[in-house]
């Protein structure tokens, strides 16, 4: 008996280990990586998820915005990507191209979570690759215009511009109240790739042509937009760069500047500057627009999450996406980090309403666009781009011969695209 006994504990203990083991097993371990300060917030909201999902645990993995763009690139060169991850809208063509993301329209057809009437249009639009969603928006920015009331008010404006138009001649007019003295209405830096760009979209210009394998900044919608902006250097309304302009938000403060066009996360640091009697004395608003359109266009920038192919753990991956998607944690995060939700319901929360410098942002969400949808517009942009607005600013190079020069350069950039499409086709 003692014998029998004895089996019969064994085979209870190890019954008892085989549950546990399964048990174990059946719990799913999705990796999420996430970029800069996100990741350490988003860390805080992982508990509740795996509360309510007790089968699925989250691991996050913190990885610097500097080393972000290789590290995911050797990732999936290694066949080590993670399930999921945070990844800059305009970074989604690129990781498309590699065949790295996973398509998510079948997920969201049957999400009562995520569906494209619940976001921005033109936020949206940015993580659309040949008709396919391989991107959900997590949090999102744009660029509008950040201005000094009081400034503008002796130049005899009590609104900010609403055109091209207007936007000259009130810095005309600002110019013309300091005599002698060293102060720029604007600050349209030439090493900021983004103000040509919004601008170029404005006055109507299809930026690339011949699906986006060739240069089309010499048309004549661009070059308008582009001589346009140089025309502030020209008369001095600007200063040129970074060099002239150390702290933007001492020289907004110091009235050294009275307009910039920037984003949402430059709204704590003018906070922090533009305090005690300068508090009332800035303002957002939407950008001024081409003739006689306002709002102007601008850009639909942003973070996006996307699941990858090589993950075996998509369903989860995807609930934890939806998650990240909800109303709820949408504010938590903007409260945790002012990242602007991406959800339109959740600006109807009051911590949003009330905030009179976040109000122009939600007017400016709604005409956005995306910019060209291929891996090479980065280095198009930022290596081109600004280098020849710095020459055509300094008078080194006229409008024309700049251009001509950044489309060869482009065609130069896009010439593997060309190869590819043939190939396609």
């Amino acid at each position: 008996m003692k014998f029998v006994w004895k089996i019969s504990l064994l085979l209870l203990s190890a019954a008892l280990i085989n549950s546990c083991s399964n048990k174990e097993g059946d719990v799913k371990t999705i990796k999420f990586w996430a970029f800069g300060v996100e990741a350490e917030y988003v860390s805080m909201l992982v508990p509740k998820f795996e509360s309510r999902n007790p089968g699925i645990k989250v691991l996050v993995q913190q990885i610097p915005w500097t080393a972000a763009q290789e590290k995911l690139v050797t990732a999936f060169a290694s066949d080590n990507t993670p399930d999921a991850c945070q990844l800059g809208n305009t970074w989604v063509s690129q990781f498309t191209s590699l065949n790295a993301l996973a398509s998510l329209d079948d997920f969201i057809l049957e999400s009562t979570v995520v569906n494209k009437e619940k976001y921005f249009e033109g936020i949206w639009e940015t993580n659309i690759i040949d008709d396919k969603v391989f991107g959900i928006p997590w949090y999102m920015d744009t660029r509008l215009l950040f201005y000094r009331v009081d400034i503008l008010n002796k130049a005899g404006y009590n609104h900010p511009p609403k055109n091209w138009d207007e936007l000259l001649e009130v810095c005309r007019k600002i110019k013309s109240l300091y005599p002698g003295k060293t102060k720029y209405p604007i600050f349209i830096p030439t090493n900021e790739w983004a103000t040509f760009i919004i601008f170029g979209l404005q006055a109507g210009a299809e930026l690339l042509k011949d699906n986006n394998s060739r240069g089309n900044f010499s048309s004549n919608e661009f070059k308008e937009a582009f001589d346009y902006l140089i025309q502030f250097h020209k008369e001095k309304l600007t200063p040129f760069g970074m060099l002239q302009v150390t702290n933007i938000y001492q020289a907004f403060a110091e009235d050294y500047i009275s307009m910039y066009i920037s984003g949402p996360w430059n709204i704590p640091e003018f906070k922090k500057w533009m305090k005690g009697n300068l508090s009332d004395k800035w303002m957002t608003s939407p950008l001024p627009g081409f003739k006689n359109e306002y709002p102007g266009v601008s850009l639909a920038g942003g973070s996006s999450l996307v699941i990858f192919n090589k993950s075996q753990n998509k369903t989860e991956a995807w609930k934890f996406i939806e998650y990240l998607s909800e109303v709820e944690t949408q504010l938590e995060i903007y409260k945790l980090i002012n990242n602007l939700p991406a959800v339109k319901d959740a600006w109807e929360d009051s911590v949003l309403k009330n905030d009179i410098y976040i109000e122009a942002f939600y007017e400016q969400f709604q005409k956005v666009k995306a910019t060209p949808k291929i891996p090479e517009w980065e280095h198009i942009v930022f290596s081109k781009l600004q280098q020849y607005a710095e020459y055509t600013a300094r008078g080194v190079m006229s409008t024309d011969e700049a251009l001509k020069k950044l489309d060869e350069d482009t065609d130069r950039i896009l010439e593997k695209r060309r190869w590819f499409l043939s190939r396609k086709r």
